[in-house]
């Protein structure tokens, strides 16, 4: 059994009376943890606007910070247009697209971990390690093998999002033993699905032509070199529309870490939840995978660093979980496109380097926790 996490603050007010001592403690500690937040998001919204300029800046064409936030001026006051100068058309038509597109992806990827982990009460759910990113990529694979983005550009996200949606429901069915998912039957079904998933693409991209097995290859590595504004436009609608989801149904989430019977008792819908949560985390992940491909480990490691910082409760760890994640892929991005002269490497490459470790990391310590040798 995995150790639930810490008691959240949501249920503070449905305990009974305690004495002044005790009812004291509770209170500060929560007041602490409220500050510790405070101070990881003001550093973390720090650190996005300095990665906003970091990425804008570094390129294969020399420019300063100073130039960036003088075109950033410049175009928002509307005191000059984004093509007036060489250096604005290409911080507004190339840098500053894709700056954005791997912002948004990372807080989609990192909200929809903090969700899957609160849903499943468990630490190790990921969307890629529970097939969700896979089941994406078929659905996207489908839409293009077959040319259907020519019928209306929302083809890509529609699809993108039902796979993952039939893929995460069915990881979800067949993992439950009990009316729970136990961390190593949610980990090999997770394996057993991506396996599938996979075969499904394989397949897809030998019914292709030329043209359609590039893009479908470009959503396995990961990549953000095709970032434009009209996918900035439509992954930031979508993570604005799942992320207020998310931000209504956090306070839910901290009951349900106590355990399904307890959460029951305390009045939440257990599995209407499940069913609204899994649909947001499907949401994310299906928006931010058509438009940059798989790029796995996020979703793990950002929640989980930030856990570390301000504790279990998803009043903090969601809406920090944005900012922690928009940084992380904006460090990956600026490093995958500099790291060789002239050349773009899949970003997948990054994040699966930190978060390959760190998840066996985090799956021995679980194992050992339920008594388990590993």
């Amino acid at each position: 059994m995995i150790t639930a996490p810490d008691a959240p603050e949501t249920l503070a007010a449905r305990e009974p009376a305690r004495p002044g001592p005790a009812r004291g403690a509770g209170s500060l500690r929560a007041n602490r943890r409220g500050l510790r937040a405070a101070i990881v998001g003001s550093v973390l919204t720090v650190g996005l606007l300095a990665t906003l300029v970091a990425s804008a800046t570094i390129g294969q064409f020399d420019t300063t910070p100073g130039e960036v936030v003088d075109s950033l001026v410049r175009v928002l006051t509307g005191a000059a247009s984004p093509s007036e100068s060489r250096l604005d058309a290409a911080l507004w038509a190339i840098r500053f697209p894709r700056a954005l597109l791997a912002m948004i992806v990372g807080a989609c990827l990192a909200v929809a971990g903090a969700v899957m982990q609160g849903v499943f009460a468990n630490p190790l759910a990921e969307p890629s390690i529970v097939g969700v990113s896979s089941g994406a990529s078929v659905g996207a694979a489908v839409v293009i093998v077959f040319g259907l983005t020519a019928v209306t550009p929302a083809a890509l996200p529609i699809a993108a999002f039902l796979g993952a949606l039939v893929v995460t429901l069915a990881v979800w069915a067949l993992a439950r033993t009990g009316g729970k998912a136990a961390v190593l039957t949610l980990v090999l079904t997770g394996i057993a699905i991506n396996a599938i998933a996979t075969a499904a693409t394989s397949f897809l991209i030998f019914l292709g032509d030329t043209s359609s097995r590039e893009q479908v290859i470009f959503w396995q590595l990961g990549t953000l070199s095709d970032a434009r504004w009209s996918s900035v436009a439509i992954t930031g609608g979508v993570f604005a529309v799942a992320f207020a989801g998310c931000l209504l149904v956090r306070g839910n989430l901290d009951v349900l870490a106590l355990g399904d019977t307890s959460a029951a008792t305390s009045g939440v819908p257990v599995e209407r939840l499940r069913v609204i949560a899994i649909l947001l985390v499907c949401l994310l992940t299906g928006v931010a995978v058509a438009f940059s491909g798989v790029i796995a480990f996020v979703g793990l490691i950002v929640p989980h660093a930030l856990r570390l910082l301000v504790g279990p409760s998803h009043r903090y760890l969601v809406p920090l979980s944005a900012l922690g994640g928009a940084v992380l892929l904006s460090l990956a991005d600026i490093v995958a496109r500099t790291i060789i002269p002239f050349g773009d490497l899949p970003i997948g490459i990054f994040t699966a380097v930190v978060g390959g470790p760190l998840f066996l990391v985090l799956l021995r310590r679980t194992l050992r926790g339920q008594g388990v040798r590993a």
